[in-house]
């Protein structure tokens, strides 16, 4: 891939080139168009607005953002209002795409949530993110209080949650059982579940006493909306220049932008916005300026949530349709570049260990199958016994990748089969001779959590190397899943600043 910048393939439609610095700075730039607009429609019609548009969700599901509406509103609660909730707890390896949306311009982000709240009937908004992103939720509560004082906010509240640092804060219903004061376990629920208030009685069959509200209006709880930080920032932009604008780029099943992240053996780490449909080679040299000189592409990583992309796919399109016509998956479109010296053991003994320290153990095949992986590739990782048969681990390996999804709650251990089921699927026969003798000491944590991206250089949370899988920092690990040690609430629910997770140390990120 040559080393050269196609800045024409950046675009600027949610991520502005040029900070924003004010509430009167972005009015000037188009600024509230959106919400006059959603005002001036009423809720079905922007609603409507949003499902003609075709947005899918950024966070890395993809789901149409309209139909979650949709199915929201028609959901609504007799007793009590909806709540919008603004996920922006990222904390996938290799992105800062939300962070970087935040930090530039928050005022369009918060306009798509009051466009939602709007939609779905919810006279509360609550951005979630980790408590370790200080200057973002700095700039989000700023942002909030020049709202309310310009009168944009009449009727809802807006606060900011900062929850602890673990991966699963990420997930959408983990987020909402940490905004409830509890830990960030994943809970089976229908897809548009209740909201974030526990008023279910103790008798209640459902996880963690939380029900989706249904269409009579006889359900005493709400349900929730949930969307990520990018998702909401394009439903503004969509509510301002309308859906036939909005598909104007793009392709016919993934229409718009997407904002991605471009880290890893490139020439510069960066956060850039392109149009969907655009091929990775392009991204990695439009974001990243390419790969490092005199070397070539051996694999890019989806973060932790899809399976790898060889060097010789490098010509699929970033889009929905297009990573997944390769077995992969667009996920939050955060692209780690590998290079042809990066040792591939060592990739997956960190990315395996990632995933299982992370896990939080309510499925036990996720959590005992996924360290038994870990364990197993960072034994193939540490070795220099050119002699030592993997063989035997290989096929460990292989045997619980089948198991681990086993009744999973949520999607983390489908990533972790993916993502070491293909670094296995085509890098097998460099596992099997070690690649590089004693690659752990391998430069660059490839799977963490990117704490700060700024000028082209990335900082990484170097700490999430000693975490134990139970979610402590401890000197050893207690040998207990985070689901078995944590059995008590983690707070009451409380206000934006609750501190869920309390007694565990978060991994900065």
């Amino acid at each position: 891939m040559p080393n050269t910048l196609h800045t024409e393939t950046l675009v600027y439609r949610v991520l502005d080139e040029i900070p924003v610095p004010s509430l009167d700075a972005y009015v000037r730039i188009g600024g509230g168009l959106g919400l006059d607009a959603a005002r001036r429609l009423g809720p079905e019609a922007t609603i409507d607005e949003v499902v003609v548009s075709g947005v899918r969700g950024r966070g890395g599901g993809g789901f149409p953002t309209g139909t979650k509406w949709r199915t929201v509103a028609a959901n609504r609660a007799a007793t009590e209002p909806t709540t919008v909730v603004v996920n922006a707890a990222e904390g996938e390896p290799g992105s800062f795409k939300d962070r970087e949306l935040l930090l530039r311009n928050p005022y369009r982000t918060l306009e798509g949530a009051l466009i939602a709240a709007l939609a779905v009937g919810a006279d509360r908004i609550v951005v979630g993110m980790k408590r370790s992103f200080g200057k973002v939720a700095v700039r989000v509560r700023t942002a909030i209080a020049e709202l309310e004082a310009a009168g944009w906010a009449a009727g809802v509240t807006l606060e900011v949650f900062e929850g602890p640092g673990e991966y699963l804060l990420g997930e959408e219903t983990a987020l909402l059982e940490c905004i409830d004061g509890r830990h960030p376990f994943p809970r089976v629920t229908p897809p548009y579940r209740r909201g974030i208030d526990e008023n279910m009685p103790e008798e209640s069959g459902s996880v963690a006493r939380v029900e989706l509200a249904g269409p009579t209006g006889e359900s005493v709880a709400p349900p929730c909306l949930v969307d990520n930080v990018e998702t909401l920032a394009h439903c503004a932009l969509i509510l301002a220049k309308g859906a036939v604008w909005f598909r104007s780029i793009g392709t016919d099943d993934s229409p718009g932008t997407a904002v991605c992240t471009v880290t890893g053996d490139t020439m510069h780490a960066g956060v850039g916005e392109v149009a969907m449909g655009t091929t990775l080679a392009a991204v990695i040299d439009a974001i990243g300026g390419g790969v490092r000189e005199g070397r070539h592409v051996k694999a890019v990583m989806q973060g932790v949530a899809s399976a790898l992309i060889p060097g010789s796919r490098l010509d699929v399109l970033v889009s929905w349709e297009g990573m997944s016509e390769i077995g992969s998956g667009l996920g939050s479109a955060a692209f780690i570049v590998l290079d042809d010296t990066a040792p591939m053991a060592t990739v997956a003994a960190r990315a395996s260990r990632f995933l299982a320290v992370e896990s939080c153990g309510q499925c036990t095949p996720c959590k005992d199958d996924g360290l038994a992986v870990a364990d197993a590739l960072a034994r193939i990782d540490r070795s220099e016994d050119l002699d030592r048969d993997v063989e035997s681990d290989l096929r460990m390996i292989a045997a619980n990748l089948q198991t681990m999804t086993s009744g999973a709650r949520c999607s983390l251990a489908m990533q972790h089969q993916a993502v070491i089921g293909s670094v296995l699927d085509c890098f097998e026969d460099e596992v099997l001779s070690h690649g590089t003798p004693g690659a752990g000491a391998l430069e660059g944590p490839w799977v963490a959590p990117i704490t700060s991206l700024a000028d082209g250089r990335v900082t990484y949370d170097t700490d999430s190397a000693r975490k134990n899988p139970d979610w402590t920092f401890d000197h050893a690990w207690s040998g207990k899943s985070p689901a078995a040690l944590l059995t008590q609430p983690a707070a009451e629910p409380a206000p934006a600043s609750a501190d869920a997770g309390a007694g565990l140390r978060d991994s900065t990120d």
